[in-house]
């Protein structure tokens, strides 16, 4: 038995010391601001959004075939670094077409970030992708 809890506790302290000898960063939060001075800008200004929703957008053959049209409202935050990320839906029409937006969306490479007294800084943004048949 006292063999037993001596293994134990080695091992615990073999991984308190792993755990010590490569700690996990944690990333410091962003301010995420919904008012800036310049807003972000998409990879090729507005027409490389258009282009690029263009060509990626699929409309999904479900809801195609069930005849279904509408906005999706999709917001997301353009990181300082342009970087894409937290997108979520604010308004959906379904589950095949809510996807999509947001993969098109989860996908669309580095923006130019939004600015705020000269600075690059994180901003909320809300898109609609409106699937038409």
């Amino acid at each position: 038995m006292k063999n037993n809890s001596v293994t134990k506790l080695l091992c615990l302290m073999l991984l308190i010391f792993a755990w010590m000898a490569y700690p996990i960063e944690l990333q410091a939060q962003e301010t995420v601001h919904d008012k800036v001075d310049e807003m972000p800008v998409p990879p090729g200004g507005m027409e490389g959004l258009t282009d690029y929703m263009i060509k990626t957008l699929k409309y999904p053959k479900d809801a195609r075939k069930a005849g279904i049209e509408g906005k999706v409202m999709v917001t997301f935050v353009v990181r300082a670094d342009g970087t894409v990320t937290n997108s979520e839906i604010l308004q959906g029409i379904g589950k095949s077409c809510d996807e999509e937006a947001l993969r098109v969306v989860d996908n669309f490479g580095t923006w130019t970030p939004g600015k705020l007294d000269g600075k690059a800084v994180a901003t909320q943004m809300v898109l609609p992708i409106q699937f038409k048949l």
